[in-house]
């Protein structure tokens, strides 16, 4: 990203945040939805919904002044679906036996999951503006306390998960807490003003983004580590962690990078 201004990194880092969330949804939405046998036809709508904001995010960044209108089209989608397919899940996890339990909320539709697409929409949205001027410092800091809420949500999601797995690796315990510290140090660098907060928030954030993509390799090995490896893919993919869950820390990062540049680049306005 050398030759950008901060404006033209934080846009292009929005628009890569909100294209790994979309990815994410794409492929996990389509993979659980085809281990539950698309029985309920609103399963198809996270698929599909997700793969375009994909696209989107993707042209986006290639092309960032074009076709703004059917983007924005795009991100709204992209947001309500999100929500709709919380209350889904929600009405998923009420409907098991014993309701609202410990039980039913580990092993029912995850909660958390529709709202990477929301999320997806959100950073969308937010990179066309910075695209097409200077979102101002009070926009910054939202979008920093929105990214740190989103660090915080993901990582609780990955904390159940693998509570569920037992911790059984130590490596389980990372997305428990470098995330949750990297939201710590970003919320604190959006809401005050001095240097050291935005660097230490920046090599949080950084390392956070690496956590998301070593996290990929980790659930990999844990395919491998089935019954019949990745030779036997077709159902232990289904059956073994989730390979696109991970890269959600990667994509969130991102996001509170590009707060933080939009923080600087408003400072020396």
């Amino acid at each position: 990203m050398r030759g950008m201004t901060r404006q033209q990194r934080a846009a292009r880092l929005l628009n890569s945040a909100s294209a790994i969330l979309a990815a994410g949804v794409a492929t996990d939405s389509t993979t659980e939805h085809y281990r539950a046998g698309f029985h309920n036809p609103a399963m198809f709508v996270a698929p599909a919904v997700s793969s375009l904001a994909l696209a989107t995010a993707i042209g986006a960044s290639a092309h960032p002044d074009g076709a703004r209108l059917q983007r924005r089209a795009v991100w709204t989608a992209s947001m309500l679906t999100g929500l709709v397919g919380l209350a889904l899940h929600a009405s998923n996890v009420s409907k098991r036996p014993g309701g609202w339990n410990s039980t039913s909320v580990l092993s029912g539709a995850p909660l958390a999951a529709p709202l990477g697409m929301t999320m997806a929409g959100v950073l969308g949205f937010a990179a066309s503006r910075v695209t097409e001027g200077s979102p101002g410092r009070a926009a910054a800091r939202t979008l920093g306390c929105v990214s740190a809420a989103g660090l915080l949500g993901t990582s609780m999601e990955a904390a159940a998960l693998h509570f569920r797995g037992a911790f059984q690796h130590p490596a389980m315990y990372a997305p428990v807490i470098l995330p949750p510290v990297a939201a710590g140090g970003l919320a604190a660098a959006a809401i005050g003003d001095g240097a050291g907060p935005r660097r230490l928030a920046r090599t949080l954030l950084r390392a956070t983004a690496v956590l998301g993509l070593a996290g990929t390799a980790f659930h990999a090995w844990g395919v491998h580590r089935r019954m019949g490896g990745w030779r036997n893919w077709t159902q232990n993919v289904l059956a073994g962690p989730p390979l696109p869950a991970p890269p959600a820390f990667t994509g969130l990062a991102c996001a509170g990078l590009a707060a933080l540049e939009l923080l600087a680049a408003g400072r020396r306005q």
